[in-house]
């Protein structure tokens, strides 16, 4: 055997082993070494056996046994934070026996484990079930970026200790390797974390980690827009309450005054406890009222605006100045939409911001949009056993007496996935799999324009806060901007590894949030087209966005249950809000940004309060679990998974949702 194989069996060895420091220095010293070495062949022998025992099928089997064995019979105060490492550890395992030829030593591999890591890591188990040759690591893009990704895991100081030392004890050195080359360890002093920390402690992302850290060093202006309607309306609230202190000062010194007039010093304090009491009570009112508005930064748009006819204005602010104030101990009253008879037709429903028009997107490529001031209108007019009638036999949202009680609109020429209503309530905007996007005159019933650009079905589709401006999202991993005026995107947002399936409009319209299956949320700068912000932790695709109407916040839901609120300035979680058992399909924040609605697939509506979230965790505090779940309502519904929530200008919640079974129950 000559120097050149035993280098190679050698390097074989150190690369395998993770020891690229040590890698290196022996390729240094090859330079180097330019004359032949005399190498004794027993310990080349020695060295050749030893690699390919050590890169056997059987190996990694045996030491990962033995790794999973000492995980589970650790200390209960540590055994959560050490079966972390047990999930990237099987992968790379499963991945490294398919990449050297032993398909089916694999397979057994991935059978044997595949349960302990089914509860959370299903869907990309699924995924994975799917590798059998080495050229599938190369062709499927979810094993390529695994195989290039490095696993960010938090650890405490002792549970990083107690795994190292195992490590060393049981000479374990394809684990050794596997852990060196694919895991990076954030490791913090005191006390282990809690369990419910674990969806925030693994995030497997490899290279979009670094993209993740550079970027979210950028500074946003996340604000509101200058002379917002809400900024108006809190210049009036606060001229109003300063004429109302004003004028009840004066009444207190009049009083005051005739107090002393009898003569007295009970007066004076008299004036005092009247003042007191009365700029408490408004001092209050005003916090109350305008905290998110009055916190929030002003920016200006990048974007030209809109000219909002004057009468609108006055009806928005009329609408604000007559806004419920939600909390914890007042919550919003619930209007909720049911599709009866879709025969899982519907793929989705949007409602009007006041309420008025609900929409649905269909699997036979219709739109068709309800009238609600129009619904029931026949029981008014006192034939209400024919309404009852044909309540029976499912007519309720088709057509009575033959009529259709809602408004057809037919031009796509695949399944609607998305539809959405200007703020006016003036135009719908639906999104097809036929790649294109059309308007919607809800005034003339027609189809006004259509809009062509993505190559692949378009799964969203959401109109800007100030109307005109609209952003899509689609299977062809972009998101793009556009405007009612121009048939081609201003914008295309590429960046994304999967699908996007989700997109929303921050506050103002300086940025847009997008949602994908690759289980990221990114944020995108609509001037420039560039991403500003990668959001990581969720563990499935995100199916929903919101964002808070301070603009400082953003919630996102995903495919399993998991609701996140993220602080956009700093790019990190605030806090996951656990409880649904199913699918996130829409969240919304009330109009002063209290509290936070969620609708799922688990058929309810879930409230939560946002001011608990975003008041506790600080940069420079540690969460504690005393604010991190706060839970208020959880509204259940029949058997309606809910599609789409809405809460009007004056914090009305709307919601919509397709009956999913128990149709019996209106035939009867």
């Amino acid at each position: 055997m000559d120097d050149e194989e035993i280098h190679r069996a050698v390097m074989t060895y150190l690369k395998k082993k993770g020891f690229k420091q040590t890698e290196l220095a022996f390729q240094e010293e090859q330079r180097k070494d330019l004359s032949s070495v005399e190498t004794d062949p027993d310990i080349a022998r020695q060295i050749i056996s030893f690699a390919e025992s050590e890169n056997g099928p059987a190996k990694y089997k045996e030491d990962y046994s033995k790794l999973r064995s000492w995980t589970y019979s650790s200390l209960d105060l540590y055994r959560h934070e050490l079966l972390r490492v047990l999930y990237p550890v099987f992968v790379h395992c499963f991945m490294d026996l398919v990449a050297k030829g032993h398909g089916q030593e694999a397979r057994n591999f991935f059978l044997a484990y595949r349960e302990d890591h089914e509860l959370l890591y299903l869907r990309d188990l699924q995924k994975l079930e799917g590798i059998i040759l080495p050229s599938h690591l190369e062709e499927m893009e979810f094993a390529r970026s695994l195989r290039q990704s490095k696993v960010n895991i938090k650890l405490c100081q002792y549970s990083y200790e107690l795994l190292l030392q195992y490590l060393h004890k049981s000479e374990s050195m394809k684990m050794l390797g596997i852990i060196n080359e694919h895991i990076n360890f954030e490791v913090s002093s005191g006390q282990s974390s809690s369990i419910s920390d674990d969806a925030e402690a693994v995030t497997m992302i490899g290279s979009t980690q670094d993209a993740a850290k550079e970027l979210n060093q950028k500074e946003i202006r996340w604000g509101l827009l200058e002379d917002s309607l809400e900024e108006r309306l809190e210049k009036e609230n606060m001229a109003s309450e300063a004429e109302k202190v004003d004028g009840d000062g004066k009444d207190a010194d009049m009083d005051d005054n005739k107090k002393k007039a009898e003569g007295g010093k009970s007066g004076v304090s008299l004036k005092k406890v009247k003042k007191d009491k009365l700029l408490g009570a408004t001092g209050k009112n005003i916090r109350t009222e305008t905290s998110t508005v009055s916190v929030a930064p002003r920016v200006k748009s990048e974007l030209p605006l809109p000219v909002v006819p004057m009468e609108v204005e006055h009806s928005f602010l009329e609408d604000l100045r007559n806004r419920a104030q939600l909390g914890s101990s007042a919550l919003p009253s619930v209007s909720f939409y049911t599709f009866i008879n879709t025969h899982n037709s519907l793929n989705c429903a949007s409602i009007s911001r006041d309420g008025s028009l609900v929409a649905g997107g269909f699997s036979d490529s219709s739109v068709k949009v309800w009238d609600m001031s129009k619904i029931g209108q026949q029981s008014e007019n006192g034939n209400v056993q024919g309404e009852i009638e044909a309540a029976q036999k499912g007519q309720v949202l088709g057509q009575e007496n033959g009529k259709r009680s809602y408004t057809l609109l037919q031009g796509h020429s695949g399944p609607v996935y998305s539809t959405t209503f200007c703020p006016l309530g003036d135009f719908i905007l639906s999104s097809s799999a036929d790649s294109t996007i059309r308007l919607w005159s809800t005034k003339l019933n027609a189809n006004l324009v259509c809009y062509k650009g993505h190559n692949y079905p378009i799964w969203d589709v959401q109109f800007s806060p100030v109307g005109h401006y609209f952003a899509s999202s689609s299977h062809d991993r972009t998101a793009r901007i556009w405007s009612m005026d121009r048939i081609q995107p201003l914008r295309i947002m590429a960046g994304h590894l999967s699908d996007v399936d989700c997109v929303q409009w921050h506050v103002n319209c300086n940025y847009i949030a997008t949602g994908s299956s690759d289980k990221t949320v990114r944020l995108w700068d609509v001037q420039t087209g560039e991403c500003v912000r990668i959001f990581l932790g969720h563990r499935g695709m995100i199916l929903s966005i919101a964002m808070s109407p301070d603009g400082r916040y953003m919630a996102s839901g995903d495919e399993d249950g998991m609701i996140m609120m993220w602080d956009l300035s700093s790019g990190k979680c605030v806090t996951p809000l656990t409880g649904h058992t199913s699918c996130v399909w829409t969240v919304a924040f009330s109009c002063e940004g209290s509290l936070l609605a969620s609708g799922s697939a688990d058929c309810t509506v879930k409230l939560w309060d946002v001011n608990a979230n975003t008041k506790g965790p600080r940069a420079e505090e540690k969460v504690t679990n005393t604010n991190r779940l706060r839970f208020l309502k959880t509204l259940p519904t029949k058997s309606t998974p809910v599609y789409a929530l809405q809460f009007s200008r004056r914090n009305l919640l709307f919601a919509a949702g397709a009956l999913s079974k128990g149709l019996s129950s209106y035939n009867k």
